[in-house]
């Protein structure tokens, strides 16, 4: 193949938005406005509408918006967060930075995300939050979480760094829990053009205490009530999201063909398993993740032969992390997140992606996968 395809084209997306990223960041540069003001405050009113949700404050990361949100509801010392080990481990590191405990539950083999009849059972009286991750840009079952919650008495972060824009029987992430965490990671679906990220929530009370905590803790230049923290979102990251915004319902909408003629074109297709998707959602496919069977890396290594770069996400679970061994999990503790480890790829997907390339990786796939051509 003359063309290599990759998981992900941001040279494409740029190409195709080029005048306008580039009037949005000369405008910043223009301004000499670089921390805070009207490109920030201009990006959260557009971003709490778009999840339909009271406020946005902008964030250095979506690392920096979990530890936030975590420091602004009290969890720290000794309280347990119990949330999922197939994620990416800045899911869990703001929770071991509090000094509180990660505690895990498997995953819904179907869905990849937290398999919530499974919640209940690890509630203890230390813990205090339940942190699902909407993982791939499929949202996790938010009516199931949010009633466990209320009746023992626990907040609720979303981890939606994987779902701007995804739904769940017709509400957004942010309009669930008590506070919704963004990634704006270049790769995600809305992504900025280093780190970025933001915490969407409904209370005003706690969007106050982020917006103050992310800016050292301050009520004036050099008054601070509280110690805070320098997380906050660089203005020419936010003009670049700014500018981006208005093409992301269009961009999720691509996603969702392509995935779908993805699934249409390896349905039936042996030793490959596509997604499910929750007829009461609207996912948003940050990533298309099949199950195969057979030696996966092998099966990634061919497709690299054939200019295919397909990903893993992810291939350690974070109870098997080195970082997390003091936590004491053994394997097979969570016996479906090691299987999807051990099984799962991700295909390209990005909104520029053409019909033929999408054929073009499900051929190869079939191919490798049923064993018709080799690395």
């Amino acid at each position: 193949m003359s063309h290599p395809i990759p998981l992900v084209d941001l040279k494409a997306q740029y190409a195709a938005i080029q005048p306008e990223i580039d009037g949005a960041i000369a405008r910043v540069i223009a301004n000499t406005s670089f921390i805070g003001g009207k490109e920030v405050s201009a990006f959260e009113q557009a971003f709490a509408e778009f999840q339909g949700v009271k406020r946005c404050v902008g964030i250095a990361s979506g690392t920096g918006a979990i530890a936030l949100v975590l420091h602004a509801l009290g969890i720290g010392a000794g309280d347990e967060v119990i949330t999922t080990p197939h994620s990416f481990i800045a899911t869990v590191e703001p929770i071991e930075a509090a000094g509180a405990v990660s505690v895990f539950v498997d995953i819904d083999p179907a869905t990849f995300n937290m398999d919530v009849t499974q919640i209940e059972a690890a509630i203890t009286p230390r813990t205090k939050a339940i942190m699902p991750v909407h993982l791939y840009g499929q949202m996790a079952r938010m009516d199931v979480i949010m009633d466990i919650a209320r009746r023992h008495g626990l907040v609720v972060i979303e981890d939606a760094a994987q779902a701007h824009g995804a739904e769940y029987l017709g509400k957004r992430a942010g309009q669930w829990g008590d506070a919704a965490c963004f990634s704006m990671y270049p790769g995600k679906n809305l992504g900025a053009y280093g780190d970025a990220g933001a915490v969407c929530t409904n209370d005003d009370a706690l969007a106050d205490k982020i917006a103050k905590l992310r800016d050292h803790g301050r009520t004036s230049k050099y008054a601070h009530d509280i110690i805070g923290f320098g997380e906050r979102l660089d203005a020419l990251q936010a003009a670049i999201l700014g500018a981006k915004l208005p093409h992301l319902a269009d961009w999720n909408e691509a996603r969702r063909r392509i995935a779908g003629e993805y699934t249409e074109l390896l349905d039936g297709a042996e030793g490959i398993c596509t997604p499910y998707v929750d007829p009461n959602g609207v996912p948003v496919f940050h990533i298309y993740c099949v199950t195969v069977s057979g030696d996966r890396d092998a099966i990634q290594a061919a497709l690299k032969a054939r200019g295919v770069e397909a990903g893993i996400h992810y291939p350690l679970p974070l109870h098997m992390q080195p970082a997390l061994a003091h936590r004491g999990y053994a394997v097979g503790a969570f016996p479906h997140t090691e299987h999807a480890a051990n099984c799962i790829l991700s295909l390209p997907i990005y909104p520029e992606m053409s019909l033929e390339q999408v054929r073009t990786v499900a051929d190869a796939l079939r191919d490798v996968v049923g064993g018709r051509a080799g690395a």
